[in-house]
C-alpha cells in the first residue's frame, strides 16, 4: 500500500509540476513574442488560466500531506489530546464530503459544458472542465492514504526540506 501511495504522490507531483511549468513556457513565449517580435497569440491567457486551475486543484492535495492548507488551529489546541483528535477526525469527514461532494459536481459541470467551445481555442469547454474532477479525486485519494497522519499532524515535509508549520 505504501507503494501505491508513493507512486500517486510522485504522479501528482508530476502532473502539477508539468501543468505549472507549461503555463510559464507559454506565457514567457508569448511576452517574448509580443514585445520582442510583434507577434502575440490570443489563446495563450485562456490555456494559461486553465492550466493554472488544473495546478491549483491537483495540487490541493498535496497541501494537505504537508499541512499548508488554511488551517485555524486555536480550538484544537485549547482541547485535551483526545478531544482534538475526535475535533480532527470530523474534520476529515468534513473535508471527504466537501470534496466527494465537488467531484460529483464536477463531473456534472463537465457534462453540462461539453457540447460548448472555449472562446480562443475552440475546444469543447469540458476538456479545461476536467481540472474540477480531476483534483477533488486526486484530494479525496490523497485524504484516504493520509487521514491518520492528518489527525496525529504527522505532516510531511516539503520539498525544499524544511518542516511544515502547523
Amino acid at each position: 500500500m505504501q507503494t501505491l501511495e508513493t507512486w500517486i504522490v510522485a504522479l501528482n507531483r508530476a502532473l502539477v509540476a508539468v501543468a505549472l511549468a507549461a503555463v510559464f513556457a507559454i506565457v514567457f513565449a508569448n511576452v517574448v513574442g509580443r514585445y520582442g517580435f510583434g507577434v502575440s497569440f490570443a489563446w495563450v491567457e485562456e490555456v494559461a488560466r486553465h492550466l493554472m486551475i488544473l495546478g491549483a486543484f491537483c495540487g490541493a492535495g498535496l497541501a494537505l500531506r504537508e499541512g499548508r492548507l488554511v488551517a485555524i488551529t486555536t480550538i484544537p489546541d485549547l482541547l485535551p489530546d483526545a478531544l482534538a483528535r475526535l475535533l480532527r477526525w470530523g474534520i476529515v469527514i468534513v473535508m471527504f464530503g466537501f470534496m466527494a461532494t465537488m467531484l460529483w459536481l464536477g463531473i456534472r459541470f463537465v457534462e453540462f459544458g461539453w457540447d460548448k467551445e472555449t472562446m480562443s481555442t475552440g475546444i469543447s469547454r469540458g476538456i479545461p472542465y476536467l481540472a474540477i474532477p480531476i483534483g477533488c479525486a486526486l484530494f479525496l485519494i490523497q485524504l484516504v492514504f493520509f487521514a491518520k497522519r492528518f489527525v496525529r499532524q504527522e505532516f510531511e515535509a516539503g520539498l525544499e526540506g524544511d518542516e511544515a508549520e502547523v
